[in-house]
């Protein structure tokens, strides 16, 4: 009921936002009766902001039309490689005339982005992507909301998100032999458990994989969001935030946990914060401030653009990852595609070098929550195994921004084109069949408070 009620809300309010938006640009024109007001630019400013508070934000799009490539604007062209019913393999394809730079694209290593699927849409990770374009063939996944798939799709578990992880793997494999993954928060769990799963069964696994503030082990350091699931019972959770959609949406009925619900814990974590945000974005309309009105316009609009999620796999990753630790107890079975029941197994993976990345001022996932995968990944040997903590990054700030492309990305690209060399090698050697790993490379230390693992 409460959806509904939400939804009415924000039909009712739907015109006066819209009215709000047209006062903001009168007032705002000076050459209009209402531009004459001497306090026109103060009430535009508030029409503006009560624009903005009130309005639907949709989905935003990446909007990533070039790249530089050591001097060369690269286009890039979005594609959908694979279009399933609750998430697309979205490719970023590069175009460029220049002979010398196409030879270089070609030679890339392929990089699967693994989006997190918790509340915001992948175009979240837009920096992540934008960076990672001019040193890779990047595709990522792009989760659908839920309340636009029709029920006729079926629901959607924890399991289908690992198995979903396999197929775009393996996509990635068969065209280019094979890639490396990065997962950027909630994503670190389900993306282990593909890569072990696909190792016990004796498949190749990527080359390696890039974990970045996930709760593998929600146990350590745990914050507001782990305290909120670890202490309410999973019957609270499906009795108080789990909704049907309602009927003006194509997945009307679907049992979902809604986005505004989890928007507003976003919001709740740090309120003083964001009606700081929004007070000075007023002060900075009222002086003309542009620069920082449009950076202001650009956090918000990504910020505020939330999705729902199938209650079958909300209440599961609950259940797994934040109450019963079924990956670090070594007790998570996974139902494949096939309706085979297998035992998630992190021990069993050898051959794919593992970096986990943190924050040091992490809020959502704490300290050591993301180290914890090298505990669990016994296989894979320590020269093959790195860890980095970032000073002053929060959550955000290791995938996104200045810290993200100046400390942390020179990294994740010096330790996925080390890794790549052991493809390349085995193609040499061994063309005319499946490529195959070479004996594991020693990771090197190129950053302060970066190590290998011992």
């Amino acid at each position: 009921m409460l959806y509904q009620l939400y939804e009415a809300q924000r039909s009712l309010m739907e015109p006066f936002t819209d009215m709000a938006r047209s006062a903001a640009k009168a007032y705002n024109n000076p050459m209009s009766i209402l531009g004459q007001n001497p306090f026109s630019q103060r009430i535009s400013a508030s029409y503006d902001l009560m624009h903005r508070l009130g309005k639907d934000y949709e989905k935003p799009e990446f909007g990533i039309r070039t790249v530089d490539v050591d001097g060369v604007d690269v286009a890039i062209h979005e594609r959908i490689e694979i279009d399933k019913p609750f998430c697309e393999l979205r490719r970023f394809k590069r175009f460029t005339d220049d002979t010398a730079t196409l030879d270089k694209l070609k030679e890339q290593p392929a990089v699967l982005i693994v989006a997190p699927l918790s509340g915001h849409y992948a175009t979240l990770l837009r920096d992540t992507v934008k960076t990672m374009l001019k040193d890779h063939k990047v595709y990522i996944t792009d989760w659908k909301n839920a309340r636009m798939v029709p029920t006729t799709e079926g629901d959607f578990h924890l399991d289908d998100y690992v198995n979903y992880v396999q197929e775009f793997i393996r996509h990635l494999q068969k065209t280019y032999g094979n890639c490396h993954v990065v997962s950027v928060c909630q994503p670190t769990v389900p993306v282990l458990a593909a890569v072990s799963l696909m190792a016990s069964r004796g498949e190749t696994t990527p080359l390696s994989m890039t974990m970045m503030g996930g709760p593998i082990d929600a146990r350590k350091s745990p914050t507001a969001v782990n305290d909120l699931a670890m202490n309410k019972s999973h019957s609270w959770f499906e009795n108080n935030v789990i909704f049907r959609v309602p009927s003006n949406f194509p997945g009307a009925g679907r049992r979902v946990y809604p986005g505004f619900l989890q928007h507003t814990g976003f919001v709740s974590m740090n309120p003083s914060n964001h009606a700081k945000s929004h007070y000075d974005y007023f002060q900075h309309l009222i002086q003309g401030d542009d620069a920082s009105v449009e950076q202001h316009r650009k956090f918000y609009d990504e910020y505020n653009a939330v999705l729902d999620m199938d209650a079958d796999y909300y209440l599961d990753t609950i259940r797994v990852v934040f109450q019963d630790f079924c990956l670090v107890h070594g007790t998570w079975d996974v139902v494949g595609v096939d309706g085979k029941v297998e035992r998630v197994r992190p021990q069993d993976i050898k051959t794919t070098a593992l970096f986990s990345i943190e924050g040091e001022l992490d809020d959502i996932s704490g300290s050591g929550q993301t180290e914890a995968v090298h505990a669990i990944c016994k296989g894979v040997t320590d020269s093959e195994q790195k860890h980095l903590e970032v000073p002053g990054a929060g959550h955000y700030g290791i995938f996104s921004g200045r810290r993200w492309r100046e400390v942390v990305y020179p990294q994740v690209k010096d330790f996925i084109v080390q890794h790549q060399a052991n493809l390349s090698t085995s193609l040499a050697k061994k063309p005319a069949k499946a490529p195959a790993r070479k004996a594991p490379v020693a990771s090197k230390k190129v950053a302060p408070k970066s190590r290998t693992r011992k």
